[in-house]
């Protein structure tokens, strides 16, 4: 039952909990207890609204692979979560690899791109690397609940 509940509420989750029940086929107040139970565990971190990029004027995205230096690999975190508040970062992922870090970012133009990477990765003592590739579509696919 707590798949069928997260397969819908990635669906949609501003869906009422009266129609969550229904299609997952149980009362409402069982319904209100299961979800609250998947908050409380930590399985349902939050609910928030997809922002269309470009509709924002963010029309240009990116993933900026970074590697850093053998040396600076302990501040890691530190680094992340700097990218993490950035205003043109949409995600941040910290890989295991040959590259330590994935940035997501939405930006105006191609010269915002150019200063992002250069004011905030490349001329960073403690990155060694970086590859931005462009990107041209993203598709969500929300199937995590299987």
């Amino acid at each position: 039952m707590d798949r069928a509940l997260l397969r819908e509420l990635e669906r949609d989750g501003r869906i009422s909990n009266k129609d969550l029940a229904a299609l997952v086929g149980v009362a409402p107040s069982t319904c209100h207890a299961r979800v609250a139970a998947l908050r409380t565990r930590g399985v349902l971190r939050g609910f928030h609204a997809v922002v269309d990029p470009e509709a924002v004027g963010r029309g240009l995205q990116a993933i900026c692979a970074v590697r850093l230096q053998a040396g600076a690999r302990r501040q890691l975190g530190a680094f992340a979560r700097e990218l993490a508040g950035r205003p043109e970062v949409r995600d941040v992922y910290l890989l295991g690899g040959s590259d330590d870090v994935l940035v997501h970012v939405a930006v105006h133009d191609s010269r915002a791109l150019r200063a992002f990477v250069v004011e905030h990765l490349s001329t960073r003592p403690e990155v060694a690397h970086t590859q931005t590739s462009l990107v041209f579509e993203h598709l969500h696919a929300p199937t995590t609940a299987g």
